[in-house]
Parts: structure tokens; C-alpha cells; sequence
């Protein structure tokens, strides 16, 4: 058994609203002690000294993209494993947008199964790999039409159900929650309305006017917001809301919420972190979808997730090869890699810019995540299972090809030095 004393390391857990330097005892898995100073230990104690680091509960995404099976060149399961952990996820849960569709629990199965096989193994791989999560189809090949076998992919242990895509029939939807209530799975929806985005890939607005691109109105989330949120009203099934993008759809959430409807929501890190300005650059990996916001949908989305009204953070991590994405800004496909940047990213420019809490960047990558899922939550105390993730906040690295474990490098940040790394995740 191995036994790890991490000595007068920073501790952030949610649970119980912790934020102090304390020693920590892990073996075998396990979490033995968390106290001021241990100086009680074995003799054969691996000792490590983490002043100036960060140990946290293990980070869960929501969402994000798996290349495989279908599109192996831009990400592989294994590939996609190793960037979560190197970006300090203990959990990740993949989108059923893969070629074919997570639909059937035949593929959820062999998925189960081949997690882990081969892929891409260097830069060196991380000791431990995060726990596979997959989300089942609502649609037949997701393609908004028939419902799958909702209780048969239930069984086969999806985490949940989504498309991944607007689902337009809200017939269909109505159905759905009606089908979905007694599986007690999560359920989550992008709302968006194709018609009103129509061919846009900006945010409507005084810079899409100055940039020259196709702009896509608030009206396109929110109108879809609105009607999912009627449905709940009337039905009562919980659902979760993907992608909240726009301050009008905070304000329509924190409504719901008020009125005690069972709705929990989400944001994308970038949505955070940037907003229209950055377009400016036409860099194709700002191309996202939903767009980025204004300057005051970025201010509205970060004061939500500060107050909970907006319950996580996700990655929706979209790996795309170079020659996907050396195209016009318009033509390139939406989406860019984040699993092994959002941390470092997040930290920097929310968390020592005082505008974040330690604990609410942890809350709203960790353990709000896990609750949106209505999984088990991870905690920092004795005899608890050791799911954990040691954070370096001044480590600075270049965001160059062999310092990813991801295949991809579709990101605004490539070539740039970041401040901020992970050292190890215990899953």
C-alpha cells in the first residue's frame, strides 16, 4: 500500500466551504487524515511538499466531444482521457454526437469497454485516468426525430440524456420528459432556434456590424429557453439547460429558479473568459456555438455562476483537425479544445484577479457538476474516497503541440504562455 503525506498544501473543498493549508494523508485511495500538521506517519510515508500548490476535489465536465468512434484523427477516447486528466478532470462525461450516434446501448457498451484502448501516448501519459461518462441520445442519430429506447439506454448506463443539438419539436420534448421522469437520469437541452440564428456565427450586435459577420439575435436562446421552460412548468420533470450564453437567458433562469422549477444550467468556460472583441482576430477557434457574448452577456454569465443562478462551469471541449479549421471564419466548424487549458485559464483571470473566490471556481467545476448529474459529490475528509486534483497556479507552460496530450490544437491560445498546471489527479 502506498502511503502520501502531501505537506502544507492549499485545500479548496466545497462541501464544507474549506479554503486552508493543511496536511493531507492519502493511501490507497483513500483520504486517512486532513489536519494542520500530521507529524504521526509510517516510516515508508512518501512525503511531498506542496507549498504554493493547490489540492482540490476532482474537476467534472459536463460536457464535451469525443472524436471516437467516428472521427479518430481529431480525438481518440484514450487521447481524450489523458487530456482531462493533465487538465485535472476526475470525471468527464462525452456528447452522443459521434459517428454513429450514441443511441443504442450496443455502442454505449463497447464504449464502456474500450475506454483506455489505444491512441496517442506521449507526452508522457498521466498515472491516473478520469472516469468515462456517457451521455445517450434522446433522438435516433440525433437527428431531432424519434426518440431512442430511453429505458434500455438507462440500463446501460448512461449518465444521462441529451443530443447535444436543438431538438425543435417541442412536441417531441414534451414527450420526452413525460418518458423520462421515472428513469431518474438527467436530462439536458441546448435550447436554440435554428431558424431565428439562421446562417449567423457571431452575436448580434455593434461588433458583428464592424467585423462583417452573419449575426445571430438573443432571441434564438432565449425564445428556446422560454419554451423549455413552460414545459417544465407543466410537466415537472427536472431538466438541465446547456450553453447559456446571453444575460437575457440569466434573467429568464433566475425566474424559473425564483418560482422553484427543477432547473439547473450551464456555461462554457470561453464564454467566460472572453466576448466579442475577441473576434476581431477572425481566429477560427473563436468560432463557438453558441457565439461568444457582448461585454455585458460575459459580465451577466460570470455574476451568474458566482451567485449559482448558472450551476457550472463545462469545457464542451470540440477537438477539429488543422484542415477542418484553416478555413473562413464563417465556414470553419464550431468549437475549440479546452480540457487541458480551462483550469489554468479560469484561475488566472478569475481567481487572482479577485473577481472569483477559490471556492467558487471549485464549486462551479467540481462539485456543481456532479450535482447537475445527480452523482455522488467528492469531499476532503478522513475516510473518504481520494478523487483529487493537485494544482500548480504558477507554473507556466507553452501551449505548443507536444505539450497536449489532446490530438487537436484548435485553440486561440496555441503558442502562448499560460501561467497555471496540473501535477496530479487521484481518481
Amino acid at each position: 500500500m502506498t502511503t502520501e503525506l502531501l505537506q502544507q498544501v492549499r485545500v479548496i473543498d466545497p462541501v464544507s466551504q474549506t479554503d486552508q493549508v493543511a496536511d493531507v494523508v492519502i493511501a490507497n485511495g483513500e483520504i486517512q487524515a486532513v489536519a494542520p500538521q500530521i507529524t504521526d506517519i509510517s516510516p515508508d510515508t512518501q512525503i511531498r511538499d506542496c507549498r504554493g500548490l493547490i489540492l482540490g476535489t476532482g474537476l467534472v465536465d459536463l460536457y464535451s466531444h469525443s472524436g471516437e468512434p467516428g472521427f479518430e484523427e481529431r480525438e481518440t477516447l484514450l487521447s481524450f482521457l489523458q487530456a482531462a486528466a493533465a487538465g485535472g478532470f476526475t470525471r468527464v462525461s462525452i456528447l452522443p454526437d459521434t459517428s454513429p450516434a450514441i443511441d443504442n446501448p450496443a455502442l454505449v457498451a463497447q464504449l464502456q469497454k474500450e475506454r483506455g484502448g489505444q491512441g496517442r501516448i506521449s507526452p508522457p501519459s498521466p498515472p491516473s485516468l478520469p472516469h468515462l461518462q456517457i451521455w445517450g441520445a434522446i433522438t435516433l442519430d440525433i437527428a431531432g426525430k424519434q426518440m431512442t429506447e430511453l429505458a434500455d439506454l438507462a440500463d446501460a448506463g448512461v449518465v444521462g440524456f441529451t443530443d447535444g443539438l436543438p431538438v425543435d419539436n417541442l412536441g417531441l420534448v414534451r414527450r420526452l420528459l413525460e418518458y423520462v421522469q421515472p428513469l431518474g437520469k438527467p436530462v439536458a437541452f441546448w435550447p436554440c432556434d435554428r431558424q431565428l440564428q439562421s446562417n449567423g456565427v457571431m452575436r448580434e450586435g455593434a461588433d458583428a456590424l464592424r467585423f462583417g459577420l452573419p449575426p445571430v439575435p438573443v432571441s434564438a436562446e432565449t425564445t428556446a429557453i422560454a419554451s423549455l421552460i413552460e414545459l417544465v412548468a407543466t410537466i415537472g420533470t427536472p431538466i438541465h439547460i446547456m450553453r447559456v450564453s446571453t444575460a437575457r437567458s440569466v434573467e429568464l433562469i433566475a425566474t424559473a429558479k425564483a418560482q422553484g422549477l427543477p432547473i439547473t444550467a450551464s456555461t462554457t468556460w470561453m464564454h467566460l473568459l472572453l466576448d466579442t472583441k475577441a473576434v476581431k482576430s477572425y481566429h477560427t477557434s473563436l468560432h463557438l456555438d453558441p457565439p461568444l457574448g457582448t461585454p455585458s452577456d460575459q459580465k451577466a454569465l460570470r455574476e451568474a455562476v458566482r451567485q449559482g443562478i448558472v450551476d457550472a462551469i463545462a469545457v464542451d471541449h470540440a477537438p477539429y483537425t488543422y484542415e477542418e479549421k484553416v478555413q473562413a471564419f464563417a465556414e470553419a466548424p464550431p468549437g475549440a479544445i479546452g480540457l487541458e487549458l480551462a483550469l489554468p485559464l479560469l484561475w488566472q483571470h478569475l481567481v487572482e484577479t479577485g473577481e472569483f473566490t477559490a471556492l467558487q471556481l471549485w464549486q462551479a467545476l467540481s462539485t456543481n457538476p456532479a450535482q447537475c448529474l445527480q452523482a455522488r459529490v467528492s469531499k476532503i475528509a478522513p475516510h473518504h474516497q481520494a478523487e483529487l486534483t493537485l494544482f500548480d497556479p504558477n507554473k507556466p507552460w507553452t501551449v505548443e503541440r507536444k505539450n497536449l496530450y489532446t490530438l487537436s490544437s484548435n485553440t486561440p491560445w496555441l503558442g502562448q504562455e499560460l501561467t497555471g498546471r496540473v501535477v496530479q489527479t487521484w481518481c
